[in-house]
């Protein structure tokens, strides 16, 4: 199901990019890939965030289930006498939002940021097992 979703599109969350500067430019930052794995105890999110420092970034809780995850980067100060050649590398605000299951921890959340690379751990519930309780047959 997972498979099918990374090629058709998740419903379970929504991107937004706001791009600096003129309308033609193209940026790679714009499309921050975002992996989404659920282990037997968490649901775990890593986003490639190259170049921004943690208090570029921000890691929220919105409406109860919905993980934000947002940011910017800023443009480099330009000098007078810079004669830029190329630019490539993105820049400007993002945000993306995922719906989160019921049994995310939404109270333990914990995030991290190394090398450009942002972990957000939720932990989830543990699943409540049906209680099942034995009948007596009677009768011969």
């Amino acid at each position: 199901m997972s498979l099918i979703r990374s090629l058709f599109g998740n419903p379970l969350s929504t991107d937004v990019w706001a791009p600096s500067g003129s309308s033609n430019e193209i940026s790679t930052f714009a499309n921050a890939q975002v992996d989404w794995k659920e282990t037997p105890e968490a649901h775990v999110f890593k986003a490639d965030l190259p170049g921004l420092k943690k208090e570029e970034v921000k890691v929220e809780i919105e409406e109860g289930r919905v993980l934000q995850i947002s940011g910017e980067r800023s443009l480099e100060k330009e000098e007078k006498n810079d004669k830029w050649h190329r630019v490539e590398r993105g820049r400007g605000k993002f945000l993306r939002r995922f719906w989160l299951p019921e049994n995310a921890k939404v109270d333990e959340v914990k995030a991290s940021m190394e090398n450009g690379v942002l972990t957000v751990t939720i932990p989830k519930a543990e699943e409540k097992k049906p209680e099942v309780k034995s009948i007596e047959i009677s009768g011969a």
